[in-house]
């Protein structure tokens, strides 16, 4: 019995300490959005010129290659948001020699301040059954290089059976990350002089939690940007590299009777030649083989129909013996 009430009460303390907890951080989280909708524009507040003054003088910063995300300010301090679409292409080309190729765009994309993504080199059977090697490679490339690189991985090639070039607009998502990240950037600045402030540490540890999930969302938000800049500024170029055999169309040659017929006779000597070997074989040796295994089986069936048959008629006898028995 004390037992159970000794556990009663521990949980019910447990509970009291937790729901003190929650209070704590509740209130906290209350001040929070009071200050910030005060001095940052939260909950429908108006935001503190003195605050936006700044924001609205700095340039919002963007990678050196991005060349179609730099944001230019106008006379009247708004912010006009260029393009930032990332290009890319692929196409397939016919050369005589894949690897040696494929090394000239390596080189290439690394003098043009890219580098290789990836690159893969097979063996491939063309219409002539003979193995020819074939090729693929991707690499990035300034966007502002795409299309000299694409002029050059052209250059010389046989043929070009195909090419493609994509472009995707992500200003509308650029721009959605970047009011993002101000506001988080901003949130993290007021819970960081709310914890200076806060002088329990259970409201310490409270504020200090929310700032590691708002610090971990700016690193998401600064990395996704990253990413969008990274793509726009450096294209991407897939190429396809098909050996020139393997194009070449099916040559049919003339038509000899006289060979079909010389491999005819040929293949009908050889049959010949190996039917006999089989029956030479069956007759010396599978044959014999096959009759040494017979014999025992054979003998072993002979001795087991042997006792079968004394086994029955020992049972018959007994049988009869026993119907005599009755009729007596």
């Amino acid at each position: 019995m004390k037992r159970t009430l000794f556990i009663i009460l521990a949980v019910v303390a447990v509970f009291l300490v937790i729901g003190f907890s929650f209070v704590s951080m509740s209130r906290q989280r209350g001040q929070f959005l009071s200050t910030s909708g005060a001095n940052v524009g939260y909950g429908g507040g108006a935001p503190d010129r003195a605050a936006q003054a700044p924001a609205a003088e700095a340039p919002v910063p963007a990678s050196d290659g991005a060349r179609n995300a730099v944001d230019s300010y106008s006379t009247t301090g708004q912010v006009a948001q260029e393009r930032l679409v990332i290009e890319n292409a692929d196409l397939t080309i016919v050369i005589k020699d894949p690897k040696a190729r494929m090394k000239e765009i390596s080189d290439l994309a690394r003098e043009m301040g890219g580098f290789v993504v990836s690159s893969k080199l097979y063996q491939n059977t063309s219409s002539t059954g003979k193995e020819v090697p074939q090729g693929s490679i991707v690499i990035r490339v300034p966007s502002e290089k795409l299309d000299e690189a694409l002029s050059k991985i052209k250059q010389g090639a046989i043929d070009v059976p195909s090419e493609n070039r994509s472009g995707q607009d992500v200003t509308s998502q650029y721009v959605d990350l970047q009011a993002q990240l101000k506001a988080k950037e901003a949130a993290e600045k007021k819970l960081l002089e709310i914890m200076d402030q806060a002088v329990k540490a259970e409201d310490v540890l409270a504020v200090y939690i929310q700032v590691q999930t708002v610090q971990t969302e700016i690193e998401q938000l600064k990395g996704q940007i990253k990413y969008l800049e990274e793509s726009a500024s450096l294209s991407a170029i897939s190429v396809q590299l098909i050996a020139e055999e393997s194009t070449q169309p099916i040559v049919v040659g003339p038509w000899k009777p006289e060979g079909a017929a010389k491999e005819a006779i040929q293949d009908l000597i050889y049959f010949f030649q190996n039917f006999v070997d089989f029956l030479i074989r069956f007759v010396l040796l599978t044959l014999p083989a096959l009759i040494l295994i017979a014999i025992p089986l054979f003998l072993i069936y002979l001795a087991g129909r042997a006792v079968y048959r004394r086994v029955r008629r020992s049972r018959v006898a007994v049988d009869e013996v026993k119907s005599e028995d009755v009729k007596k």
